[in-house]
């Protein structure tokens, strides 16, 4: 401040990250955004909660906001595994070091701020917040919470990805309006009165079940998400409203999806690209990992039961333009350390870049929550051209010796049989030009599942799916006399998979010859249908009953399935095979005896 000769600031931001100077990291996006506007902006990465608050005290009061994230992932989620055991890393802090920010974060900070400065508006964001928008299961205290702007005290939340709303904000806010004046903003949230909930601009409203009435019934919560998922998936939204305790939350429908200027305004801002200097010589995981990596658009229309992908950054790609990520491939070209290798061009799934609707008018009546499941849609324009012509000029960029995709591939778009002739050659050359050009030895995919009602469950496709791309695979490594290896990832109780299901997977990926490395127990995380299904017991679309593993030893019992070949789980999978009367599967797992 003193070397910018600055007196004031006008936003100050809180994050529970380490601060990296870089587009995949939202402090960073955040931060250069609000100076592209003109304004005085200081970060704050993991403050110290523990000790005299110094650190939410030194830099004074903002003239604007406060603005708080907890980082870029659930501060439960990064600290416990499935589990509930504490992890001893966190990969978004320098050397890995844990216990750097507290549990639930961004209700910490919040409540600090607004104890020390309670007439300064507090401004929530991030990925946490995001995904605790409304009435939520917690898995970690095992019961809904009220939305996290009921915990924070904080005025206003901003959910999804933040830019156009957050500029919207800030526009208004110079103008001379007060905080709690502005109440028209998409993609926000707020609670008022109940007695004094604004009028609505917006097409349509809907009002969930109260907070204190999915307490005493868990359909009427099951019921609620459905709502919430349906409306974060439509172009033209609802406004929703629930009740809690004597005020009512008020939940803006989204912006529309963000247009190839507005997401290459936000990826071409001038970032170092670098961790701040604070941390030198030290190493931060997940910088590491994504440093030589370039996120080519935003959004998943995937629709998958156990993530948050289209919950937090909706279901509609936003792809930025051919320009934009040259650019930022040359920038990597640059980087001192740079060996000549990238890491990713990606995204949330490696292969939707510029996909949309044929017809967005048919797009915009759309409450699907996936595009491709339970089969891809027709009006789903799958073409890779403009993928592929990504991939061959990037990797025509000097300096540029290869191009790895390290995001997950789609495989059942790639396996989907298109009318359009354009189309399908376009997919046959890109799953050719992805295994023979752009495998770093193994390529990911992600099947989740063997069983046929559990992945229906996930709103994953059939297993059989896999044997088809699988030998895809092999066909094109032998084509090209290469020796890659496909690895799939598997998930272990998830809602709707039984300790049978799970001896099934065991016996089909031992014939595959697969020992299989890439697995997770499921962890109920924020705003899910997997977690609503594990929570409430219901399928909040049929409101069928469907099974979950609950308990530490039901959920241990499936993960050792896993691990078949390890001698040390042989005796506790015998038994639980023979109290599932399935003997056929011991004879398959341990023919030997």
């Amino acid at each position: 401040m003193e070397l910018r000769d600055w007196d004031y600031l006008d936003v100050i931001l809180f994050s529970g990250d380490a601060y990296i100077d870089h587009p995949a990291f939202g402090a960073a996006v955040i931060g250069r955004l609000l100076e592209k506007q003109g304004l005085r902006v200081a970060i704050v990465p993991q403050p110290n909660w523990r000790d005299d608050l110094r650190d939410f005290k030194k830099l004074g009061v903002p003239r604007l906001f406060f603005g708080i994230s907890a980082g870029a992932m659930d501060s439960m989620i990064n600290h416990y595994t499935a589990n509930k055991r504490l992890r001893s890393n966190d990969a978004y802090t320098a050397d890995g070091k844990s216990g750097m920010r507290p549990d639930r974060a961004t209700i910490v900070y919040s409540k600090i701020l607004k104890e020390l400065f309670p007439d300064v508006p507090v401004v929530l964001g991030g990925i946490e917040a995001s995904l605790r928008r409304v009435t939520h299961y917690d898995y970690w205290d095992d019961k809904l919470h009220k939305t996290i702007l009921s915990d924070t005290g904080a005025d206003l939340l901003i959910y999804g990805m933040g830019e156009q709303p957050l500029q919207q904000l800030v526009r208004e806010l110079q103008a001379g309006k007060k905080m709690d004046e502005i109440r028209e903003i998409p993609q926000t949230a707020f609670l008022v009165r109940k007695n004094n909930v604004p009028e609505n601009i917006f097409k349509e409203e809907t009002r969930l079940f109260p907070h204190e009435a999915c307490l005493k019934d868990k359909l009427k919560q099951a019921k609620n998400f459905r709502v919430v998922e349906e409306e974060s998936n439509r172009i033209d939204a609802a406004r929703i409203l629930q009740d809690v305790d004597d005020k009512t939350l008020v939940l803006n429908p989204p912006f529309p999806p963000v247009t190839e200027a507005e997401i290459d305004a936000s990826f071409d801002l001038p970032y170092t690209r670098m961790p701040h200097p604070k941390y030198k010589g030290k190493h931060i995981p997940a910088y590491e990992m994504i440093k030589f990596s370039v996120n080519i658009h935003r959004g998943c229309f995937g629709g998958c039961a156990f993530c948050t992908i289209s919950a937090h950054q909706g279901k509609f790609i936003a792809s930025r333009s051919k320009k934009s990520i040259l650019g930022e491939v040359r920038k990597i070209t640059e980087m001192p350390d740079f060996k000549g290798y990238i890491s990713d061009l990606g995204g949330p799934s490696a292969n939707m870049y510029r996909m949309q609707g044929k017809q967005l008018s048919v797009c915009s009546k759309c409450k699907r929550p996936s595009c491709i499941y339970p089969n891809v849609c027709p009006n789903l324009d799958t073409d890779h051209s403009a993928l592929l012509d990504v991939y061959r000029e990037a990797a025509a960029v000097p300096d540029v010796k290869k191009i790895f995709i390290g995001s997950g591939i789609r495989y059942d778009i790639l396996l989907h049989d298109s009318k359009d002739e354009k189309t399908k050659r376009s997919t046959e050359a890109y799953t050719e030009e992805l295994i023979a050009k752009h495998v770093s030895g193994r390529l990911k995919v992600a099947p989740e599942h063997t069983s046929r009602e559990t992945l229906n469950v996930m709103r994953k496709p059939p297993f059989d799916q896999f044997y088809r791309f699988s030998r895809i695979f092999d066909k094109i490594n032998r084509q090209y006399n290469l020796n890659q290896q496909l690895i799939p990832y598997f998930i272990s109780s998830h809602p709707g998979c039984a300790e049978t299901d799970m001896a099934d997977l065991a016996a089909i990926t031992k014939d595959l010859n697969f020992k299989l490395e890439q697995v997770q127990d499921f962890t109920p995380s924020p705003m899910t249908l997997a977690t609503e299904i594990y929570y409430t017991g219901y399928h909040p679309y049929t409101l069928e009953h469907v099974y979950a593993a609950h308990t530490k030893e039901q959920k241990n019992a499936q993960r050792r399935f896993f691990f078949w070949y390890d001698d040390a789980y042989k005796k506790e999978i015998i038994a639980a095979l023979r109290r599932n009367n399935r003997p056929d599967l011991i004879k398959k797992l341990y023919p030997r005896g």
